[in-house]
C-alpha cells in the first residue's frame, strides 16, 4: 500500500525527500559510491508528487531514465532505493537496475526505463491487462519532452485511444532534450500530439503542485470512469544538468539568469508558504533523520555476488546454456 499524499503537508514532506534524496545521491555520485552517475530530478519535484497524489493503490506507473522522484511519490523505501543505486543486494532490484531501471511490483511502478519514451507502451500494456481482467486500475506514462517525436510514443497515444483506455499520459517538458531546446526540435506542441488522437489534453503549471494534482485528478477521474486516455503537458525546469557528467564536461547552454529565474519558482517554496515555517522546519528535520537512515542502511549493505551475474534474465529462472556467454 502507498503512503497518501492526501494533505499539503504529506505533499510537502514527499517533496523535501525527494529533494533530499537527490542531493544525497549527487554526493555519493562525487564520492564513488554510485557510479556511472545519474540524472537529477531536482526542480521538477512538483509534477511527480502532484501526479502521484491523484493515484490509488491498484494504479500502476512507468517512469524515464530521470525517474527517482516518481519512484519515491509512489511509495518506495528511499532506503532500497538508495541502495538500488550504489548497485548492492537490498537494493529494490537486488542491485540489478541502478539509477534507471529502478522497479517495484508490489507499489505498480512498473520500471523506470533508460530509452526515451519506452514506457509508454508499456502503461498501455498494464492498462489493457487490467482492462481484460474487469480491474479498477489507471495507469500513467511518465515521459519528456524528448519523447514527443519518438514513434512508440506516438504508436501507444494511437492505441491508447483507439481503444479508450484507461492511461494518463504525463509530459514532463523541462524545455531541453539532454542539451538540445525542445523549440528547435518539436514542430507542433505537445498538446497538438494528443489533439491529434482525440485525447483531452491540458497544459499545466508543472511548478506548482497543487495545480498539477488537480489536473491529475480530472484525468485519473476520467480515466477510471471510462472515459479513455488523457494527457498532461507539465511545463517544469531541472536546475541541475541533464546528467552529473555534465559538470565534467562543463557545457554551456543555458544562462544563468535562466536557470536563477526557473529557481525563483521552486516548487518547495510554494508548498513551504502553505504550511507555515514552523510545521514545514519540523517536517525537514524527519526527513534529513530518514534520509541519513537510507545512506547508513544502503552503506551497509553488500554487493552482489559476481557469481549470480546471469541470474534473473529469465522469468522462469533458467539460465543461459553452457558457452552461451563469453
Amino acid at each position: 500500500m502507498t503512503t497518501p499524499l492526501d494533505t499539503p503537508e504529506r505533499r510537502y514532506r514527499m517533496l523535501r525527500l525527494i529533494r533530499g534524496f537527490e542531493e544525497l545521491a549527487l554526493t555519493l555520485v562525487r564520492s564513488g559510491v554510485i557510479t556511472g552517475g545519474i540524472h537529477p530530478y531536482i526542480g521538477q519535484e512538483a509534477v511527480a508528487v502532484g501526479v502521484c497524489s491523484a493515484l490509488g493503490d491498484g494504479d500502476r506507473l512507468t517512469s524515464t531514465h530521470r525517474g527517482h522522484g516518481h519512484v519515491l511519490a509512489r511509495g518506495a523505501d528511499p532506503r532500497r532505493l538508495l541502495a538500488e543505486l550504489a548497485g548492492r543486494v537490498d537494493g529494490l532490484n537486488q542491485g540489478r537496475g541502478g539509477s534507471m531501471h529502478a522497479a517495484d511490483l508490489s507499489l505498480g511502478i512498473l520500471g523506470a526505463n533508460g530509452i526515451v519514451g519506452a514506457g509508454a507502451p508499456i502503461a498501455v500494456g498494464a492498462a489493457w491487462a487490467a482492462r481484460q481482467a474487469g480491474e479498477d486500475r489507471v495507469a500513467v506514462a511518465f515521459f519528456g519532452d524528448g519523447a514527443l517525436n519518438q514513434g512508440v510514443l506516438l504508436e501507444s497515444l494511437n492505441l491508447a485511444a483507439m481503444w479508450r483506455l484507461p492511461v494518463v499520459f504525463v509530459c514532463e517538458n523541462n524545455g531541453y532534450a539532454t542539451t538540445l531546446p525542445a523549440a528547435t526540435a518539436v514542430a507542433g506542441s505537445a498538446l497538438g500530439r494528443a489533439a491529434a488522437f482525440g485525447i483531452p489534453a491540458a497544459e499545466v503549471d508543472g511548478m506548482d503542485t497543487e495545480a498539477v494534482r488537480s489536473a491529475a485528478e480530472e484525468a485519473v477521474g476520467r480515466a477510471r470512469a471510462g472515459g479513455g486516455p488523457a494527457f498532461l503537458e507539465c511545463r517544469t525546469y531541472r536546475f541541475e544538468g541533464h546528467h552529473t557528467m555534465e559538470r565534467r564536461m562543463k557545457l554551456r547552454y543555458r544562462t544563468p539568469e535562466e536557470v536563477s529565474g526557473w529557481r525563483a519558482r521552486d516548487p518547495l517554496l510554494r508548498a513551504a508558504e502553505a504550511i507555515g515555517a514552523a510545521r514545514g522546519e519540523a517536517l525537514d528535520a524527519e526527513v534529513a533523520a530518514e534520509l541519513a537512515e537510507a545512506e547508513r542502511f544502503a552503506l551497509a549493505s553488500e554487493h552482489p555476488d559476481p557469481a549470480g551475474a546471469l541470474d534473473h534474465l529469465y522469468a522462469d529462472g533458467t539460465r543461459p546454456r553452457a558457452g552461451a556467454v563469453a
